[in-house]
């Protein structure tokens, strides 16, 4: 594995882990260019202030999401991939479908995968990509 490959994977570990705390600066810093796709809803926030404000929306409803890392390696030329338990309880209020759903307390952890796109030849993530089914996390939610 080369160096880069290895800094990568260094730099994902340490997002990953600086989204558990909240340290949204430092998440910022891991980027060149902020980005999230969420391939369960369809959902793209692309630039500083929509990432900021996607990190508000996520965290809102599951102030203590975190995530289990079971897998991860380099893919391809300028890609990370992560398998993950997602953890959370929901804390506070969650909008499904246009509706506000009042906190029920309840926890939930679903298995999911997410791809770390680099910019060529820099330890700078360009886009996480983020794949999952948002009816996993309402059904263990009871919603």
């Amino acid at each position: 594995m080369s160096d880069l490959e290895e800094r990568r994977l260094t730099v994902v570990r340490e997002h990953m882990a600086l989204e558990i705390t909240h340290e949204w600066d430092a998440v910022i810093d891991t980027f060149e260019h902020p980005r999230y796709e969420l391939y369960g809803n369809g959902t793209v926030f692309d630039g500083e202030e929509a990432v900021r404000a996607y990190f508000a929306q996520s965290r809102t409803p599951f102030p203590d999401q975190a995530n289990e890392v079971i897998a991860i390696g380099a893919a391809g030329e300028h890609v990370v991939l992560v398998e993950f338990w997602l953890t959370g309880t929901h804390l506070g209020p969650l909008t499904v479908g246009g509706t506000v759903v009042e906190p029920t307390g309840k926890a939930f952890r679903v298995r999911m995968a997410a791809s770390f796109e680099f910019a060529p030849g820099t330890d700078r993530i360009i886009c996480e990509r983020a794949y999952f089914s948002e009816g996993l996390i309402a059904k263990e939610l009871g919603l």
